[in-house]
């Protein structure tokens, strides 16, 4: 796998990313213990993180 750096992603993402990350922050100190609340937003930051790798790849 390439391997990502900040200059990778685009400012449109850079925001989302940091945006998802707030959301997980505030949803880790409301968590159970049960580690699934957070599943639906590592996906989203997985599918970002995957359009910046495959964009990097084709330059």
């Amino acid at each position: 796998m390439t391997d990502l750096r900040p200059s990778d992603f685009t400012l449109g993402e850079k925001a989302r990313l940091a945006g998802l990350v707030a959301r997980m922050a505030k949803r880790g100190l409301a968590d159970d213990g049960s580690g699934r609340v957070l599943q639906d937003l590592k996906r989203r930051v997985e599918r970002i993180e995957d359009t910046a790798r495959r964009r990097k790849q084709q330059q």
